[in-house]
């Protein structure tokens, strides 16, 4: 059965309703979202208290969103509220209004739950074990340092971008001396709070969450003219974010505003919001930091998604992300799990044999461009390899680099038909990729021809690799396995050009 969940997150800088729809052990999405840019915490620095006009904004928007639940039928409903109204000398004016306006009952976490539901958003979405977790929010920022994929430290500071920009840098254009004052301010509010980031930044990896990461890792992508349909997975690289920031600091707030990949709302809030990851960068030696979609709201559902595991984490980010995506669009799993079990077969086979190196990260992204390889189906069955590399790109494979997500949807878009290889994509590709798509499109394609007829009649597909030929002998229970052996023998050009070796099949 569906369930449904929708998280109201009342941030400093923007309030954003979340519904989450999911199956039990079957697949959970997004699938709705409003997002306004509130800007509660406006005036909040200088006063201490949560001013009218901004709070008459954040009450209509909180009943525009009561009304959508109540009008799409969603009973089960979290409001959490963090930095701003947690700090608001007024706060429980606040709260009141709120419930009397909308009927909602806003939770205002603390400290160390916004911290802890950051986390999980961040080590549920990313590859980060070892290392630190950032969250960047309009009125603080949360580093948790991380082992193992648990938290070990927890730190809250008042360094969100709305508070830092109202502090240090409140005209239209920043002066060198504001920005160095607040440079100079973070990074020792940090030197003195959390020494341990030095220690984690050696061999450790930095992710981080929040709308403010999110736009950097957009403008940073579009200047380098990159190829991406969103920021899951991107690699914000110290270098490139050291050039935004100076580029930033050379702008009038308009002019921010204009900077493809900044929203227009974000134009006056982006450059101390650069300028505070920046110093997490700097300070802890980190060359890069990851960069999810996920932010706080994904933290709140996850917990009662994993609500079995303590802490609520999956055992594996990658698997789960592709039995998700798979799930989502209802692919055949026994004909999937049968493809993937026979291409695998195949890699590890050709591997001993000495045509192709057996790289596990290679094996890992053949692995999940077999479990998603038919989703597109759910477009239409007509060009559903492309809908299929479609689909891939676009939901995005938390876990996965976008280097990695290409070359699975690469490999998924040639699984039926087409000369393998990166196109646009080869922007992101590393040397060897080209002939890793051929390799996996090739093993990819065969493994679907011979479980063509969707019936696991080919039970096992043994390679040997002899000098410039590879046998391919079918085991299909006593059977001839006409179909497959027919649909086989049609790859062979292809399994030449990928593996340099004429392909010989055998049946029985």
């Amino acid at each position: 059965m569906e369930r449904r969940q929708a998280v109201i997150d009342l941030g400093s800088n923007s309030f954003r309703l979340v519904v989450f729809s999911w199956v039990e052990d079957r697949w959970w999405k997004r699938t709705d979202e409003i997002y306004e840019a509130v800007r509660i915490g406006e005036g909040l620095e200088e006063t201490g208290a949560l001013q009218p006009e901004p709070m008459e904004r954040a009450l209509r928007t909180l009943e525009v969103y009561a009304h959508f639940c109540a009008s799409t039928g969603i009973e089960d409903l979290r409001a959490v509220a963090t930095s701003a109204i947690r700090d608001a000398s007024n706060q429980a004016e606040f709260l009141e209004r709120a419930r009397e306006r909308s009927g909602l009952s806003v939770e205002v976490l603390a400290t160390e739950a916004e911290a802890r539901y950051g986390y999980l958003a961040a080590v549920n979405t990313t590859t980060l074990a070892d290392g630190v977790a950032l969250d960047l929010g309009g009125g603080s920022m949360q580093l948790t340092l991380c082992a193992g994929r648990e938290a070990r430290q927890m730190r809250s500071w008042p360094l969100g971008a709305v508070r830092m920009t109202e502090r240090f840098l409140p005209d239209k254009r920043a002066s060198k001396k504001q920005v160095k004052a607040l440079r100079t301010h973070v990074r020792g509010e940090l030197e003195r709070d959390a020494p341990w980031i030095v220690d984690a930044g050696r061999g450790g990896r930095l992710a981080a969450i929040g709308g403010t990461v999110r736009n950097l890792a957009a403008a940073v992508q579009f200047a380098a003219e990159l190829p991406s349909p969103g920021v899951q997975g991107f690699e914000l690289e110290r270098a490139g974010l050291d050039a935004l920031v100076e580029d930033l600091a050379e702008r009038s707030t308009a002019e921010r505003r204009k900077v493809p990949g900044i929203k227009p709302e974000r134009g006056d809030l982006i450059l101390a919001g650069g300028l505070v990851v920046q110093a997490v960068m700097e300070l802890g030696g980190f060359e890069a930091l990851e960069v999810t979609e996920a932010g706080l709201r994904e933290g709140v559902f996850l917990e009662t998604l994993l609500a079995t595991a303590e802490p609520p984490l999956f055992d594996d980010v990658r698997e789960a992300a592709v039995r998700n995506l798979a799930g989502q669009y209802d692919a055949d799993e026994p004909h999937v799990e049968h493809v993937a079990a026979l291409a695998l077969q195949m890699f590890d086979a050709l591997a001993e044999g000495g045509a192709h190196p057996g790289d596990p990260e290679e094996r890992d992204l053949l692995w999940a461009a077999a479990l998603l390889h038919d989703i597109g189906v759910a477009v239409d069955y007509d060009d559903h390899h492309k809908h299929s590399r479609y689909l891939i790109l676009n939901a995005g494979l938390p876990g996965y680099s976008q280097r990695e997500t290409a070359l699975i949807g690469q490999m998924a878009r040639y699984h039926r038909k087409g000369s393998p290889g990166l196109g646009v994509y080869a922007a992101l590709a590393r040397r060897g990729d080209e002939a890793r798509v051929w390799r996996c499109s090739a093993i990819l394609r065969l493994a679907e021809q011979l479980e063509r007829s969707r019936d696991r009649s080919v039970r096992a597909a043994k390679m040997v690799v002899v000098d410039g030929r590879v046998d391919l002998r079918l085991e299909a229970g006593g059977e001839d396995a006409p179909l497959a052996r027919w649909a086989a023998e049609r790859q062979g050009e292809l399994f030449e050009r990928a593996f340099d070796r004429t392909l010989h099949v055998h049946a029985g």
